[in-house]
């Protein structure tokens, strides 16, 4: 049986990547060896997507097989938490109809969405 989703961010500073995620997010981890952080990331969903699509009339596609989201109840309130802790957001807020979100510099990683659904997530719903 499945007990969990393990995810991987790849990073060409993985030290930095790490710290941020420890020190910024304050994610809780264990360090499995040799500087190897695995942390705790909370509840998870999985969504399936089109890797092509028609929608109001507009089309796209993506090469893209995975992505990786962070989600919050308060995106600005969370925002001004993690600027206000060091860290960075790339572009404007986006409305998305299924969620607010916000690009989040991930140090040495790139970058990575942050939202507030628009929909009763499964992840958190009780």
């Amino acid at each position: 049986m499945i007990t969990a989703v393990h995810t991987l961010v790849y990073a060409e500073d993985p030290d930095t990547a790490r710290a941020f995620f420890r020190d910024v997010l304050e994610f809780p981890g264990s360090d499995t060896g040799g500087g190897w952080l695995i942390f705790k990331s909370g509840p998870s969903e999985l969504g399936v997507h089109p890797s092509s699509w028609e929608h109001e009339g507009s089309t796209g596609s993506t090469d893209q097989r995975f992505d990786v989201s962070l989600m919050c109840d308060d995106l600005d309130k969370t925002m001004a938490e993690l600027t206000a802790k060091g860290a960075e957001f790339a572009g404007d807020v986006r409305d998305e109809g299924w969620g607010i979100t916000a690009r989040l510099k991930v140090p040495g990683a790139g970058e990575m969405t942050l939202y507030q659904p628009n929909y009763d997530p499964p992840a958190t719903s009780r």
